[in-house]
């Protein structure tokens, strides 16, 4: 049975807004600006952790002290 126009034209608009719909929420998701935004929070997230924070300090005073060793050598 043959379909009427109006709602084949109708379908196709629910489509096209749909498809309209998930594209700009992929460009939301995708944008680079949000993406290093999340990157900025996490590693900031991760860097107040206590035991990330003083393994790193621990870890600068032994390069800063094997850099002066190998000055004063």
């Amino acid at each position: 049975m043959a379909r009427d126009p109006d709602t084949i034209q109708r379908e196709i608009e629910q489509a096209r807004d749909a498809l309209a719909a998930t594209l700009d929420q992929l460009g939301t998701k995708a944008s680079p600006k949000r993406l290093v935004d999340n990157a900025k929070t996490s590693a900031r997230s991760k860097l107040d952790d206590p035991r990330v924070k003083y393994a790193l300090i621990g870890v600068g005073v032994l390069v800063g002290l094997l850099v002066v060793r190998r000055l004063f050598r």
